[in-house]
């Protein structure tokens, strides 16, 4: 990835925490920025499509978005709705709305767009996350036009689930942006 183009690291409900990967992951790369969605505890998915869409706007250049979770379906909102390009989506964990661990303080994210992106995009998914399925994550990856990855029994891919640095998943980031 050229340490020209801009990284915007969007994280799921309650923010991602110090010891998220993506929390880590900003600590190598200062420059990232993460998008400040609003609110975090109870979301609303116009509200942080609003938010998205100024930060891409803000940017000097197409940047690479960088969601998990909740933030996955904020993505393929914003997609829908935006005519702004980003260079391409790196999207771990996306929830199933029909899941019944989905939270219920998150409104409006449901029904998930299911039309292609005009941008690249991975969707990387675990066959143990317990917010969505393999099933339904390969239904997002290809209804987006979104290259899919399973990574196996990983759960929903966070510090609960002990992923940490998640040195594998920044592998994959850094493959897909070569």
């Amino acid at each position: 990835m050229s340490i020209d183009t801009p990284v915007l690291v969007l994280s799921g409900i309650d923010n991602s925490g110090p010891q998220h990967w993506q929390s880590l992951w900003q600590q190598r790369h200062p420059q990232w920025q993460r998008v400040n969605l609003g609110d975090w505890d109870t979301p609303v998915c116009d509200d942080w499509v609003r938010a998205l869409d100024v930060a891409v706007r803000a940017c000097p250049s197409p940047p690479m978005l960088i969601a998990h979770s909740l933030a996955c379906l904020l993505v393929a909102h914003w997609a829908h709705s935006s005519a702004l390009v980003p260079k391409g989506a790196f999207l771990v964990a996306v929830p199933d709305p029909q899941n019944a661990s989905f939270p219920a303080k998150a409104r409006g994210f449901a029904p998930v767009p299911m039309t292609p992106f005009a941008f690249r995009s991975l969707v990387v998914a675990s066959a143990s996350d317990s917010f969505g399925s393999l099933v339904y994550a390969k239904r997002c990856a290809s209804a987006w036009g979104s290259t899919f990855v399973d990574i196996g029994q990983a759960g929903h891919i966070n510090a609960d689930s002990g992923h940490g640095e998640w040195e594998d998943g920044y592998a994959l980031l850094q493959q897909y942006m070569a």
